[in-house]
């Protein structure tokens, strides 16, 4: 199976999460002005505990990309946030209950980040340039919150 990207908008990733981005006008001007607040961007969602913020630093990866794992977090919604200016893959899937559906696959633009709603079928945190650094909002709390599922046969995510 080959999926090909697609740019990440608010619309095509709203069953999914949130788009975290500075589109339109800011919400409000604070400090003075000089200061543009794109004010509760996104819907974080937990069980229980508290968010906590974590740096992840991955090891790039390129296009073609073969995909073999996807995750879910049924306690709490996830956001990546890229810690550089460069765009990476966010892929995800139609959730079927016990295992994912379709998959979809998003390249961001630079500047972008999301937030997995909670229960989301989504794949590891895939960066496309170095250094792969990232702020990571989850849920800081006690009990599983991973739950992992191998595809039967590989995805092959290819540049749309």
């Amino acid at each position: 199976m080959v999926v090909r990207t697609q740019p990440l908008t608010a619309e095509a990733f709203a069953p999914f999460g949130d788009v975290l981005d500075c589109a339109g006008a800011p919400d409000k001007m604070i400090n003075e002005g000089l200061c543009g607040r794109f004010h509760d961007r996104a819907q974080l969602d937990f069980a229980d505990g508290r968010a906590g913020i974590s740096l992840f630093q991955a090891e790039p990866r390129s296009l073609p990309y073969t995909l073999t794992l996807v995750e879910r977090h049924p306690e709490g919604s996830q956001a990546f946030i890229p810690m550089s200016f460069e765009p990476f893959l966010v892929i995800c899937a139609q959730d079927l209950g016990d295992t994912p559906g379709e998959i979809v696959a998003f390249e961001t633009a630079p500047g972008q980040a999301i937030n997995f709603h909670r229960g989301t079928w989504h794949g590891v945190l895939t960066p496309l340039h170095a250094p792969g650094l990232f702020a990571v909002v989850d849920r800081i709390g006690p009990g599983a919150n991973l739950e992992e599922f191998r595809l039967a046969e590989p995805v092959l995510i290819e540049r749309g």
